[in-house]
């Protein structure tokens, strides 16, 4: 048996794992899917305040509070700029850090810092015009940038989806790289179709040599092939 933690990208919430979670459940594993503050069904928690810190300690509490060792921590899209505070502070509690098609910022970097000025640039007037400041309002326009294109998948993720705290972007990610060094990490890129933003973290991750796998399929990947991701995950865990 494995223990995974499998969290959420922005304005997701702990749902999108329902399908990978039932799966690997059954299969016999321990597993949480948290929702991170602010997002999903801890919508009302959403506030002009709430920042990568608080989505730090969010995870650092859950490993505490359910005393969790040997975790296979499983980050989606913004997740992975957690990865780093989090080995900082629980790194021994953790077996490896799985990037899911996700984000990966050095120390002193943000999420903006590390996607492409142009999007970057998108992002700021969206929540200077119609974020009052502060929140990434959450529209189906990302719904097509993550390559979601099945009907009855939209109408279903996109009324779910939650506006997300603008000071998890430009907050920069502060940690010490020497806990995450000595993690195992795996990157996972999706391929059907690709997200050009995320390019530059798979071709790196093989340069570091850390392990690297690919789904063909888009970028939610536990909706999009839910089945293929826990088998993936399951691989992941063995290899351990």
């Amino acid at each position: 048996m494995a223990t995974f933690v499998l969290v959420h990208g922005a304005m997701h919430g702990g749902w999108c794992w329902r399908h990978v979670h039932r799966e690997l459940s059954q299969r016999g594993h321990d597993v949480h899917r948290p929702t991170l503050t602010g997002q999903g069904d801890r919508r009302a928690g959403l506030a002009p305040e709430v920042e990568v810190g608080t989505h730090v300690g969010d995870l650092e509490d859950l490993l505490w509070f359910e005393d969790l060792d040997g975790v296979h921590l499983v980050l989606h899209s913004y997740a992975g700029v957690l990865a780093g505070p989090l080995a900082e502070r629980v790194g021994d509690r953790l077996s490896s850090v799985v990037y899911l098609g996700a984000f990966v910022t050095a120390p002193g970097e943000s999420l903006l810092d590390v996607e492409p000025e142009d999007v970057a640039d998108r992002y700021r007037r969206q929540v200077a015009g119609e974020g009052e400041g502060w929140y990434l309002p959450a529209t189906d326009a990302f719904l097509e940038q993550w390559g979601i294109h099945d009907e009855a998948m939209r109408r279903w993720v996109g009324p779910r989806l939650t506006d997300f705290p603008f000071r998890c972007q430009s907050e920069p990610t502060d940690f010490d790289p020497v806990p995450l060094a000595r993690l195992r990490k795996v990157y996972v890129q999706h391929t059907d179709p690709p997200m050009a933003s995320l390019q530059r973290f798979y071709d790196a991750a093989i340069v570091a040599g850390w392990e690297t796998h690919q789904l063909r399929c888009g970028h939610d990947m536990m909706l999009a092939a839910p089945r293929e991701t826990t088998d993936l995950l399951e691989v992941i865990a063995r290899g351990a």
